[in-house]
């Protein structure tokens, strides 16, 4: 467990055995800083997460102090159980690690940071990058690699940027990560849904839309999709690389959970691919650090000049102190060790989400669990009212959420419920899953008086 964690924990126990009371100033960052050996930044970010939960508030000059339980009109501080976030557990992030990192960027890098950089990214991460990328069977060139503000920068530029077939509609499953509907609909790209559910990709529609569907790029998130958590089996990457290359269509592989995978011979769709018709986008928000906004994308040679001007004239360059900052990360072997870290925690997470989905047995569901990730999913077999869901799980502090952004409009399906584990530890996996289906299970039984 991070420094980040103890503190958190610490303070949180103090609260609840009384030691801290409301009125009374709460440990100082220096105190704190010292009786856990860790920087003064780790003491901050751990006040800033207790303030976003509401158990502290500041004051500046002064310090920090205990939220009044009166104020808030409860008995107690409740936690609330988020299952309808894409974002990562704050408590388990390397903000300490990282700190040194970029603490050493600033000192390496302190030239460049006054002036604008190379549009296509620093040349020492880039390099750094080509040599990681061989971890995950992707084989290139430093020539290949573009370094971009975040994965959702590489997704609006590829979305609205023209494209060598000459096409101009964006094809997306459905439903998909809800950022790149966005992305298309701020653009007014054309685009098309083609459905994926829990029984794959159907290869035939997908050969009519690439012969006319004037598709130009084809936008999947292979492996642990959002929201759904699924992946392709290798046969469905094959078959869908041999159709983008049979039809001119060119394939936006988001591979934004790689590093979750726990299965050996489980590979990006770039690897199968016959000529150069995959652009590989591999962000680093989940598993490093949201907030860094740094990610990389892997160009065919005909995409790159197009790539590199709607880039250069979006942000100029990305931040030189996060790019820095994330080569030393890669180089010295912390962000392997704390990938292999994170992959342990949310394989356990998914198994923890599979053993309490089993505590009740409703026909009217069908769990569809993966074994990492960060989505799972509840489909419901029987018709419920998910606003009244929703409703009834926030009574109960659980929050969960209809899947309307996932869709286009013409796709929306709300048969499914996707359930993220991303910012839910064990034990809150297992009292939110238990209340959510006591309160599923008492819906169809009402059903049926």
């Amino acid at each position: 467990m991070s420094k980040y964690s103890d503190i958190v924990d610490f303070i949180s126990t103090e609260i609840d055995n009384g030691s801290i009371k409301h009125g009374e100033k709460m440990p100082t960052i220096r105190e704190l800083s010292h009786k856990f050996s860790c920087s003064k930044q780790t003491v901050v970010h751990a006040y800033d997460k207790l303030q976003k939960d509401h158990i502290v508030y500041s004051i500046p000059q002064s310090g920090y102090y205990l939220v009044d339980k009166k104020d808030l009109h409860i008995d107690k501080i409740k936690k609330i159980i988020d299952f309808s976030t894409g974002s990562p557990d704050e408590s388990i992030l390397a903000y300490e690690e990282f700190q040194h990192c970029l603490n050493q960027a600033i000192d390496i890098h302190k030239a460049t940071l006054f002036n604008y950089s190379d549009p296509k990214g620093l040349s020492e991460l880039i390099s750094t990058l080509k040599n990681y990328f061989e971890d995950y069977q992707i084989f290139c060139s430093t020539n290949d690699i573009f370094i971009t503000s975040g994965s959702q920068q590489a997704i609006n530029i590829l979305c609205s940027m023209p494209f060598p077939n000459g096409k101009s509609t964006v094809l997306v499953e459905q439903p998909t990560y809800h950022g790149t509907l966005k992305a298309l609909e701020t653009t007014k790209t054309s685009v098309i849904g083609i459905e994926r559910n829990f029984n794959g990709l159907n290869l035939e529609e997908l050969e009519k839309k690439f012969a006319y569907g004037n598709i130009k790029c084809f936008y999947t998130i292979p492996r642990f999709s959002n929201p759904l958590g699924i992946s392709y089996a290798v046969e469905e990457k094959k078959q869908i690389v041999k159709l983008a290359e049979k039809y001119d269509v060119y394939i936006i592989e988001d591979d934004y959970l790689g590093e979750l995978e726990i299965k050996n011979n489980e590979f990006p769709m770039y690897y199968y691919y016959i000529s150069s018709k995959v652009a590989y986008i591999k962000s680093f928000s989940k598993v490093l650090l949201p907030g860094l906004r740094v990610a990389a994308v892997v160009l065919p040679k005909v995409l790159r000049n197009t790539f590199e001007e709607y880039k250069k004239w979006m942000d100029l360059n990305t931040s030189v102190l996060s790019q820095g900052a994330l080569d030393i990360y890669i180089k010295s072997g912390m962000f392997k060790a704390n990938r292999n870290r994170i992959k342990t925690i949310y394989s356990k997470r998914m198994s923890s989400l599979k053993s309490a989905s089993h505590k009740f047995d409703i026909p009217n569901i069908k769990w569809h669990i993966p074994d990492t990730g960060f989505y799972g999913c509840i489909e419901f077999l029987d018709k419920l009212n998910l606003d009244w869901l929703v409703k009834e799980c926030g009574k109960k502090d659980i929050i969960i959420k209809e899947m309307h952004e996932n869709y286009l409009k013409d796709y929306f399906n709300n048969d499914f419920l996707k359930i993220s584990v991303g910012s839910s530890r064990i034990s809150e996996i297992e009292n939110g899953i238990n209340e959510l289906l006591k309160i599923v299970k008492k819906y169809y039984h009402r059903q049926t008086l």
